[in-house]
């Protein structure tokens, strides 16, 4: 993309617009992936100098920075990994001078036990939003599915009405690389969701038509801060003190089902994984869970 690096100049957040303007038109990444690289690269522009076409000191300072924040070596990987790309791509057209991303060793991505909260916890949480309220009564839906589905944040935004079967007790969901999977709910979702669409959506759409089933109180698709913010919010009024995002109730909800005797198989289907070697992290996070409980209820532990 000749013409569209050009216009970059010496500029590093043009040769940044420049990169996402290929991956999109040329390697048709998703908006998500794209959203992503745009945070990371954004993130690292703001800490580079003017020598980022040549000098490899601004990606080592901001990896050293990543390290000294305490960030996941997870996120240390991903954030490494968009800059080399990066990279790669503003040597090819002439934009950097040096591969100088490509002189780091990556930080190993490895594996971390992710967060997951005791099914008590959960409880209060899911029970935090006022039963009687209009807002209250959607993030009860929101917090209740997120759970009783395992959903991505943005597979629940992204849900609209039609992907609802509330009688067959499951939704359709749309998640990464555009994979369609159904995923069963519970009855207390259900009895949630129906109480959530008969009222405050109804009100709240009223003359703004939408196909999305989590709305704001303006009629709008609600958005993903917006899931973030409330999960955050009714985290801290069930007095819960951990730190909870939406994931947290996907991770929650693989763990339960493990420990709950269900099958590693059925899991990966369930969350929407393409390769059990990603499923397989929760039965070391179990293994951790059942080491845990022993040592704190065995005598001789």
């Amino acid at each position: 993309m000749p013409s569209s690096a050009g216009s970059a100049g010496d500029s590093l957040e043009g040769a940044i617009e420049a990169f996402l303007e290929e991956l999109t038109v040329e390697r048709g990444l998703s908006p998500l992936t794209i959203s992503a690289y745009r945070r990371d690269l954004a993130q690292f522009a703001a800490s580079a100098g003017r020598g980022w076409r040549h000098d490899p000191e601004p990606v080592r300072d901001f990896v050293n920075g990543l390290r000294r924040d305490g960030r996941r070596p997870s996120t240390q990987a991903r954030k490494v990994a968009a800059i080399r790309s990066f990279y790669g791509f503003a040597l090819r057209e002439g934009l950097a001078e040096r591969d100088v991303a490509g002189l780091l060793d990556a930080p190993k991505a490895g594996s971390y036990l992710p967060d997951v909260l005791a099914p008590d916890a959960v409880a209060r949480i899911l029970d935090a939003p006022p039963a009687e309220s209009p807002v209250g009564i959607r993030d009860r839906a929101i917090l209740e599915l997120l759970y009783a589905c395992g959903l991505r944040v943005s597979e629940l935004t992204g849900i609209d009405t039609d992907r609802l079967d509330l009688p067959g007790l499951q939704v359709r969901v749309i998640g990464k690389g555009n994979r369609e999977r159904r995923v069963p709910m519970g009855e207390e979702a259900r009895e949630r969701l129906h109480r959530y669409l008969a009222g405050p959506r109804g009100e709240w759409t009223a003359g703004h038509p939408t196909t999305a089933v989590f709305v704001s109180q303006r009629g709008k698709r609600l958005a993903r801060e917006s899931v973030w913010r409330l999960v955050r919010r009714w985290a801290r009024v069930a007095g819960v003190t951990a730190h909870v995002t939406p994931h947290t109730f996907r991770h929650s909800f693989a763990t339960h089902l493990l420990e709950g005797g269900a099958d590693l198989r059925v899991v990966q289907t369930l969350l929407g994984h393409a390769s059990i070697s990603t499923t397989q992290l929760y039965t070391h996070l179990t293994g951790e869970r059942l080491r845990e409980v022993y040592a704190r209820a065995h005598p001789r532990a």
